[in-house]
């Protein structure tokens, strides 16, 4: 596999294709990702750090930014609070395999005074519907939007911008705030970055993934809870919203070269696949029962998650 091929698999877009293309050609290139600190790593953040470890194999300075000041300001809690959970997630995202790569805490550097001059420069030129606009999908309670939130978008360009990024990755919904940095970095001597967006993958029901229903398996749960939550996940006949097959293709094949689904033989016995596609033109065809699949995506995610279970014990 190419770097550009595994720079752009498992994503939706990539803002722009040629700049992409050129940015691969230079010697020194860097990618940013941003995280709001979190209680819960699961596998809704993994869909980007799987992104950001296909990233540095292909050559790239990965800085992962511990985005305490943006959850403070998106209404997650005290500044202490997200600055204890920016801890543990660290020691998570390292377990989960980004380590050689360097952390930032936002608050390290988000105060200063040529950050906060740009994004006041930047406050200047971005009007409040589109500030408003971008932030519809990653911020919390957006019927009733405060000030604050407005300035979360402009201060992601910024970070961009200061963080020296060539290039920023995150889930599709971060598109609009990423479209404005591309427009409004270059007015002030910043190049635009490239933008890899990655898919929002369903929760375990089939629905939105989401901390509040439950839907999502944790770095932190048990072997045994990953495999039940996996036994009683929706899992239709048909490829598309399935989200286990979607964990097989965004999260098992990325990490595993070939997986088993185990059989009895009055059932055709064991089947391996050593690529996705395959197993899901198989699944297609009606040659891998979904309660098989289930078990296996089970196995497999029990085996992917074991290191960073280890890791942050």
């Amino acid at each position: 596999m190419d770097a550009y091929e595994r720079v752009t698999r498992n994503t939706v877009e990539v803002v722009t294709d040629d700049d992409l293309r050129a940015l691969l050609t230079k010697p020194v290139k860097r990618v940013y990702a941003g995280y709001e600190p979190s209680g819960e790593i699961h596998l809704g953040h993994l869909v980007t750090i799987n992104k950001l470890v296909d990233l540095q194999a292909a050559g790239f300075e990965v800085t992962v930014l511990l985005a305490d000041l943006h959850a403070f300001l998106n209404r997650k809690g005290t500044m202490e609070k997200v600055r204890e959970l920016a801890d543990y997630n660290r020691r998570c995202f390292e377990g989960l395999g980004l380590k050689n790569v360097k952390y930032v805490l936002g608050s390290e550097f988000q105060l200063n005074r040529e950050y906060q001059l740009l994004v006041l420069r930047l406050a200047q030129e971005i009007t409040l519907n589109r500030a408003t606009r971008s932030m519809d999908e990653v911020g919390r309670q957006m019927d009733t939007p405060t000030v604050s939130q407005m300035i979360y978008p402009i201060m992601q360009a910024a970070d961009i911008a200061l963080l020296g990024a060539d290039a920023a990755v995150g889930g599709i919904d971060q598109r609009k705030i990423h479209m404005l940095a591309r427009e409004h970095l270059i007015n002030f001597g910043y190049k635009a970055p490239v933008c890899i967006h990655t898919p929002i993958l369903n929760g375990l029901d089939g629905k939105k993934m989401s901390s509040s229903q439950g839907n999502y398996i944790s770095v932190a749960d048990t072997e045994d809870e990953i495999r039940k939550k996996c036994q009683k996940a929706f899992c239709p006949p048909e490829i598309a919203e399935n989200p286990i097959l979607q964990i097989f293709q965004h999260h098992v094949f990325p990490r595993l070269p070939e997986i088993t689904i185990k059989r009895p033989e009055k059932f055709g016995g064991d089947r391996s696949f050593g690529s996705y596609a395959d197993l899901e033109a198989a699944y297609g065809k009606g040659e891998i029962h979904p309660l098989d699949l289930k078990k296996a995506c089970g196995e497999s995610l029990v085996e992917i998650l074991a290191p960073v279970r280890d890791y942050i014990q």
